[in-house]
């Protein structure tokens, strides 16, 4: 392996157009008996976060093992609402040909940093057929670790790649804060809430519109 590329799920390779949120209220009502009224800021943060927030939120006490039974109902209500998710949500635009292309391209190693639960991000990526070009095997989940840097640094230890040799893309602040804590180059790019200079503001190498153009992605993430 020569290049290992991380990328975020959600705003980077789909828009689940709503699902997403849906299934998230789902289980929190189904694990607390409560429904959701609101929801914690999610963009860039990882699943045990935002559960804790929102917990908070409704006046409830957040622990591990609550945390792990929201996990596997929000897992199970991916499971059940995948047609759901397909046709409702979408690949973004020039995601499935750049992961081809890049499957395709020689020493490149492509899988995911996402504060998605690790059955939820499966469900995502094969909802839309981008699941054959991604090693889960090696990716980092919700589940790993509370913050952006530690889920990187884990999939570099799962990838025995050092920083160097990889690159994140990501569509927030937080992506791109969490790959440089981990110590890689990162890409950012303004297919979800923020915007072209707040990714640049905090501090993405290089910032795209979006991933529609195959031949540019690929001269900027193999260089």
């Amino acid at each position: 392996m020569s290049l290992l590329v991380l990328w975020d799920i959600d705003h980077t390779l789909v828009d689940t157009r709503g699902v997403g949120r849906e299934l998230w209220a789902q289980a929190f009502e189904e694990v607390t008996s409560r429904p959701m009224r609101d929801q914690a800021k999610i963009d860039g943060s990882t699943e045990p976060v935002i559960f804790r927030e929102t917990a908070e939120m409704h006046g409830l006490r957040d622990s591990r093992e609550l945390f792990e039974r929201f996990a596997q109902a929000l897992g199970a209500a991916h499971v059940r609402r995948a047609a759901e998710l397909h046709e409702r949500g979408h690949a973004l635009p020039g995601a499935p040909s750049l992961l081809a292309a890049l499957a395709a391209s020689e020493g490149v190693t492509q899988t995911v940093v996402t504060g998605n639960i690790r059955v939820a991000a499966e469900v995502k990526l094969a909802a839309f057929g981008l699941d054959p070009y991604i090693d889960l095997a090696i990716g980092a989940f919700g589940e790993d670790a509370d913050d952006r840097p530690q889920l990187v640094r884990t999939a570099l230890d799962r990838a025995h790649v050092p920083p160097t040799c990889a690159v994140l893309v990501g569509d927030t602040p937080s992506d791109v804060k969490g790959g440089l804590g981990g110590g890689v180059r990162v890409v950012g790019v303004a297919t979800g809430r923020s915007s072209a200079d707040e990714l640049r503001h905090a501090g993405a190498e290089t910032v795209v519109e979006d991933l529609s153009d195959t031949k540019q992605m690929l001269k900027l993430l193999t260089r």
